[in-house]
């Protein structure tokens, strides 16, 4: 693809396999563009390792964290699992939602937790409202020690965020789906991939081995899950999609 700018003509021009579309610079269409292009370049760039949530590094794009915050308040789950924990970024901000909305708490499970960032997590203010789980989060005993966390009643959302790849993510959805409630969601994120297989730091492979490929195989075999963008809100614009690392990630249970 060759996209073009002209910004005295005020038009993008965007050429795909000999073909060429010319649209006005400050359009719907264009914005989606240029978004997309804004996303593998800053993907690329790291750009979503440069933010931190009370103190801690959070490695995701600002817009995905206000739409999943968007959704929790709407949701106001009792319980977030997160699977894939890192330097805690992602724990400490559901957890600052949660104690903001005066209920919830977050169950972080990964591999790996490193000492430093364990530390980090445990002394943190927000400590209180999360447990970490050191483990493979498809091992069968850290699943059910999760799912022994849950107490009965309780309502229940779920972020993928660990292994990326098409089989893991399937496994973690298999594992972890039927701790979602109805309307709640188990959302698999950084779908993206497959949009960032040809940039310097992707891998071809990316195309088809992604977790969006894994949703929408889990969502063909599992009807009571829909995938679906949660609705907008506020929206005083002609605009209608994310700009986002998770692309067909939210699946919903009806």
């Amino acid at each position: 693809m060759k996209i073009a700018i002209d910004t005295r003509r005020r038009e993008i021009s965007v050429e795909d396999c000999g073909n060429v579309c010319k649209l006005p610079l400050y359009s719907k269409r264009a914005f989606e563009i240029l978004s997309q292009l804004w996303l593998k370049v800053g993907w690329d760039q790291k750009y979503p390792y440069t933010f931190a949530w009370l103190g801690r590094p959070i490695i995701q794009a600002p817009e995905d964290m206000v739409r999943a915050q968007e959704v929790i308040y709407r949701a106001k789950p009792d319980v977030l699992v997160e699977t894939g924990v890192a330097h805690g970024g992602s724990l400490i901000f559901y957890a600052s939602l949660f104690k903001a909305i005066g209920r919830g708490r977050v169950i972080g499970v990964d591999i790996e937790i490193r000492a430093k960032n364990r530390c980090a997590i445990e002394t943190h203010e927000l400590s209180p409202l999360i447990t970490l789980i050191e483990g493979s989060s498809i091992d069968p005993a850290v699943v059910r020690r999760v799912k022994s966390l849950i107490k009965p009643g309780e309502t229940v959302m779920v972020v993928l965020d660990s292994d990326h790849s098409k089989n893991h993510v399937l496994a973690e959805l298999d594992a972890y789906h039927v701790l979602v409630t109805p309307g709640s969601y188990i959302v698999a994120t950084d779908g993206s991939m497959k949009d960032l297989h040809d940039v310097p730091r992707g891998r071809p492979e990316w195309v088809s081995d992604n977790p969006a490929a894994a949703a929408a195989e889990f969502a063909r075999a599992h009807p009571e899950f829909k995938i679906e963008q949660p609705a907008w809100p506020f929206n005083e614009s002609d605009l209608s999609e994310n700009v986002t690392h998770w692309p067909c990630a939210w699946l919903r249970r009806s």
